[in-house]
């Protein structure tokens, strides 16, 4: 099965988008982009994590183009985007900066949601002119803007030098991933998931992370391992909301409370509980409804959006 249409089959599959483009980074480096919606309707821009692509926002996008713009694009090397020698946090903020540019008109303002790398590129891209133009609100999602490894708790060992190696080696082996079986589901499920994650949703994420090619994983996981973005969480002069897991081992809620302390305009705290790091996949109504609330507040100015019954 193609890497392509591994990710585009099942639940999680992302509906046909209004069209699809190509945006041109800094660097030369291309990525693929879909926008679907209503062309005259509010924008909202998704920005996926590591390892992961479009369809990782299929539920977001399926509700949301109702009513909505929704930008979404494949981090470089990841999805329908072709791989990169440049894997930095400044490339990843200028990926940002042409998605905006190729699909936003000239002061037009969006809210732009990143989910762990994705909130990372966010932190990134914070003092960028062309972000600072077009964001009118964020919506940080299960990330953290530096001690990445030291606070990761996917090895069941006690914090120290000697998890801080495994944990290392675990997130940025070469192995090849491998075909998608009961205990590659079960491994990633106890990494990165609820203990209560319905068997579907699981299956979804490890659809879409098998899928990111091992040379795309081991490269961005050198990145994450000596990440510092907290002066990206202090440039964020935009409202910005926090929303993480309670149960997230990859990015725990540490990262949350210090990215509320530290954040200029703190729109709020939004704690999943029983909920690991894959929140837009594990929690789609909860994710979805925070992004019409900060739409209604901070884009269109109509007020917050009551959540759907049962988010």
């Amino acid at each position: 099965m193609s890497r392509s249409r591994s990710v585009r089959t099942g639940a999680w599959t992302p509906p046909v988008p209004a069209r699809t483009l190509t945006a041109v980074s800094a660097d030369g480096a291309r990525l693929h982009v879909e926008v679907h919606g209503p062309e005259d309707a509010p924008a909202v821009v998704l920005s996926h994590g590591w390892t992961c692509s479009t369809a990782f926002w299929a539920a977001q996008i399926r509700d949301l183009a109702a009513d909505h713009r929704v930008i979404a694009y494949d981090q470089r090397g990841h999805g329908r985007s072709p791989a990169s020698p440049a894997c930095t946090t400044r490339a990843l903020a200028d990926d940002l900066e042409a998605v905006l540019a190729e699909t936003l008109a000239p002061g037009e303002k969006a809210l732009i949601a990143g989910h762990s790398m994705g909130g990372m590129t966010v932190m990134a891209a914070a003092g960028r002119p062309r972000f600072r133009e077009h964001a009118a609100a964020v919506l940080l999602c299960s990330t953290g803007s530096s001690r990445l490894v030291a606070e990761a708790r996917v090895v069941p060992l006690r914090a120290g030098r000697v998890r801080n190696w495994i944990t290392a080696r675990v997130l940025g082996s070469r192995a090849p991933l491998g075909p998608v079986t009961p205990v590659a589901k079960s491994i990633l499920k106890y990494a990165t998931m609820g203990a209560g994650s319905a068997p579907h949703r699981v299956e979804a994420c490890a659809r879409i992370v098998h899928a990111c090619p091992r040379a795309v994983r081991h490269a961005w996981s050198v990145v994450l391992d000596t990440l510092d973005l907290d002066d990206g969480v202090r440039r964020l002069g935009v409202p910005t909301a926090v929303l993480h897991g309670a149960s997230d081992r990859l990015t725990p809620p540490v990262h949350a409370r210090a990215l509320a302390a530290a954040l200029p305009h703190c729109a709020g705290v939004t704690e999943l509980p029983g909920i690991g790091h894959m929140t837009p996949i594990e929690a789609p109504e909860p994710v979805t409804g925070r992004i019409r609330e900060l739409v209604g507040t901070y884009v269109t100015g109509a007020g917050p959006v009551r959540m759907k019954e049962g988010a």
